[in-house]
């Protein structure tokens, strides 16, 4: 599975794996309905929300990680 980045476009993750949802959500980041988010990066998304891209990644990547190696 390819690794999540600042610039991975936020609909391109959910297309991934839609269970990073709730770490999007638990991060406050809400709008992922919105049709802007379906062009954002993550680091614009974070930008505009006050959130750590770096950390959020950081989060999905686990995520993602830990479910491949299962």
């Amino acid at each position: 599975m390819p690794k999540v980045t600042v610039d991975t476009i936020i609909a391109d993750v959910l297309r991934m794996d839609r269970g990073t949802i709730p770490i999007f959500l638990n991060s406050g980041m809400h709008c992922l309905g919105c049709p802007s988010s379906q062009g954002e990066s993550i680091a614009e998304a974070c930008a505009v929300h006050g959130i750590d891209a770096e950390k959020l990644v950081k989060e999905l990547n686990d995520y993602l990680e830990k479910k491949e190696n299962k």
